[in-house]
């Protein structure tokens, strides 16, 4: 039963009562037929709901208590760094100098803009240990994209038409194969060994003459470090290939460890995810891919460059694969991460890791008693957890997370990786307290615990959540996407 602050607003409808102010129309009426062509124009006014400013305010105030985020709850959510957004990084986003702007104004006229971008440029060349740095890539997917057709462009400008093929681990992020097929090669496997790390022996194997890249998440996405990344290196640089580094996981080296110095030729970096931008809504995000000097020639374009003392854009790049973004990629996402990584400097960069790694390590030691852990190593910035033990006594790990949703928490990421039977992927990040780990812990070993005791109270969750347990089959093949009255 729906309270009457949840009722939905046609529902709250009464006739004549009205809760907004329109603006005056300041397009003269006999102006409008020459402007909207007449199949257009409404004959009857629409059948809106007619309700009062202050109902409105509480239905949609109402409607935004049901969503979760980072500024209301803990969001553990593995592979993916949801973590707090500094609350600077809007306040500089929204000066009026970078807010009101628009790309297509005279370079004369938005130099500190391009300032900003070129100085982003040069900070995430520094801390990625690459040459360049393109801002252009509208988010990870996207950059991974970008930077196969870079190394596509590369190796066809050597007559190099054979590398077809990427070579992708059994542990990768879900798009790296996607970006691999999109970009026009094939994606081989390569498995993990025992320790949760690349196969040498596997990737010796399948290497070769028609071999493009590999793209590398490091850590893994098993929350482990490639110890034997220099190897891999040595093994695809020997054949002619390529180095691509996943940088969706680089909230676990930032100050410690450099992709660039590790051996890779390629990068991309998820702002929305390291770097802070806020996640919403599956967007804005923002991409950006660095490269070693062989691959300088092929970036996007234009590029930003200074000459003399002015900013401005490069579109003579002969070799360049073109342009990947209108414009010069998500501007406001890059605003924000400019202004975290001047706000953190060095130091405090290298303690964003320090902590992630810290609070990862912590959860998974306390949860280890209570859940399989099928790596056992000290993990970086995420850790993954097997339910098999729940799975024998009926309760799968999909029943284990929503359970969760009763105790006010987003469930982790689950069945991911797809090389871990019943996944559960937990990144605290470093921006949660110790008091915060302890409560999600305790919730986590309380259900560890039902399971046992009580196993349908999980079976069945949630149980106080506004919406209850979905037959999830019928809602993906019958959705309702309208209001039915």
């Amino acid at each position: 039963m729906r309270t009457k602050n949840q009722a939905l607003i046609f529902e709250l409808s009464k006739s004549e009562r009205v809760g907004h102010s329109l603006p005056h129309l300041d397009v003269p009426e006999q102006a409008l037929d020459t402007l909207v062509p007449a199949e257009f124009v409404r004959a009857s006014e629409p059948e809106l709901p007619e309700v009062s400013e202050l109902q409105i305010m509480r239905h949609y105030t109402a409607l935004s208590k049901r969503n979760h985020g980072v500024d209301s709850g803990f969001y553990p959510l593995g592979s993916c760094t949801m973590k707090y957004n500094p609350k600077i990084n809007e306040n500089v986003a929204r000066f009026e100098g970078l807010a009101h702007i628009h790309p297509y104004q005279p370079v004369e006229q938005i130099q500190g803009a391009l300032e900003l971008l070129y100085e982003l440029q040069t900070s995430l060349a520094e801390i990625t240990g690459m040459d360049e740095v393109t801002l252009q890539p509208a988010a990870g997917a996207h950059g991974e994209w970008t930077g196969l057709m870079m190394i596509r462009a590369y190796h066809e400008a050597n007559g190099d038409f054979q590398r077809t093929k990427v070579i992708v681990p059994d542990s990768a992020h879900g798009t790296n194969p996607a970006s691999a097929t999109v970009a026009g090669f094939d994606s081989v496997t390569v498995r993990t060994d025992e320790q949760g790390l690349v196969d040498l022996n596997h990737l010796k194997e399948v290497v070769g003459d028609d071999t493009a890249a590999l793209m590398l998440t490091n850590p893994n996405t098993l929350g482990l470090f490639e110890t034997y990344i220099e190897d891999m290196a040595t093994i695809i640089h020997q054949a002619g290939g390529k180095l691509y580094y996943d940088g969706a996981n680089s909230n676990a080296i930032l100050g410690i460890a450099r992709p660039g110095d590790m051996g890779f030729d390629v990068v991309h970096l998820n702002l929305h995810k390291t770097f802070t931008g806020p996640h919403g809504g599956g967007g804005p995000g923002s991409g950006p891919v660095g490269v070693k000097k062989d691959l300088i020639p092929f970036l996007p374009k234009p590029t930003i460059v200074k000459q003399d003392d002015l900013y401005t854009f490069d579109y003579n790049r002969p070799q360049s694969i073109g342009r990947v973004k209108p414009y010069y990629g998500n501007f406001g996402i890059n605003v924000r991460a400019y202004t975290y990584i001047r706000t953190m400097g060095p130091k405090g960069l290298r303690h964003v890791s320090e902590y992630a790694v810290l609070n990862a390590n912590y959860m998974m030691r306390r949860l280890e008693p209570y859940f399989d852990l099928p790596y056992s190593q000290h993990c970086k910035h995420e850790f993954v957890l097997s339910g098999r033990r729940q799975k024998k006594l009926g309760v799968r790990t999909l029943d284990m997370a929503k359970r969760l949703l009763d105790f006010g928490y987003h469930p982790p990421t689950i069945y991911f990786p797809l090389n871990v039977e019943e996944c559960m992927m937990f990144e605290p990040t470093e921006t949660e307290s110790k008091e915060t780990l302890d409560e999600f812990i305790e919730a986590m070993i309380q259900i560890a615990k039902e399971v046992e005791d009580n196993p349908e109270i999980v079976q069945e969750a949630p149980h106080h959540t506004v919406i209850g347990r979905l037959d999830e089959t019928l809602a993906a093949r019958k959705p309702v996407l309208r209001y039915i009255d």
